[in-house]
């Protein structure tokens, strides 16, 4: 045996695939109002209607992104503010020292990078990545997700999942095919 096969396995959850994207939709509306809240839906296309069907709710990302943009604003003009009237005060022609339409140009970088970086960052701490290996992977049908396949994977840690109530919504939305993704446990 190899060590791969020595490790326990553990249920990661169940897996259905659907014969095309309206099915698919029919499905998630079906397991959202069962009550299911760790499940996700995968298609190789965007699906107009998904986000309704699986009851998602707006993204805070937008958020993340606000904040970022407004601490890099003030940030910037902190920054210039403090060297050019305190730290630093330097008399150029009479100017005065805190010469704003000059602070703009930083201001405008620091606020745009801020929020590059609060989206790119915010995404990824609130997709869990990175991850480098999904137990979906270990799944040979779940190969076709890239292609032709649609899937929903409902996570066996759901306070909802039992074996038998799970295949049975899942055969009821239409399912072709069911089957237990597991995961190798580590510890």
């Amino acid at each position: 045996m190899s060590k791969a096969e020595q490790k326990p396995k553990k249920v990661y959850g169940m897996l259905a695939e659907y014969g095309n994207p309206a099915k698919l939709i029919r499905a998630a509306k079906l397991v959202n109002r069962a009550g299911y809240q760790k499940y996700d839906a995968y298609s190789p296309f965007p699906i107009h209607g998904m986000d309704e069907a699986m009851g998602l709710k707006e993204s805070k990302l937008g958020y993340i992104v606000l904040v970022h943009a407004i601490m890099g604003f003030f940030g910037a003009l902190a920054l210039q503010i403090w060297t050019s009237s305190i730290a630093y005060p330097i008399n150029i022609s009479g100017k005065p020292f805190m010469n704003i339409p000059a602070f703009i140009p930083v201001t405008f970088e620091l606020t745009v990078l801020l929020s590059a970086f609060g989206a790119v960052f915010g995404m990824f701490f609130m997709n869990n990545m990175p991850r480098h290996n999904n137990p979906l992977f270990n799944s040979r049908r779940f190969e076709k997700v890239t292609d032709d396949g649609f899937f929903i994977c409902i996570e066996a840690n759901d306070d909802f999942f039992d074996e038998d109530k799970t295949r049975k919504l899942l055969q009821d939305a239409g399912a072709t095919h069911i089957e237990h993704i597991y995961t190798l446990e580590d510890r």
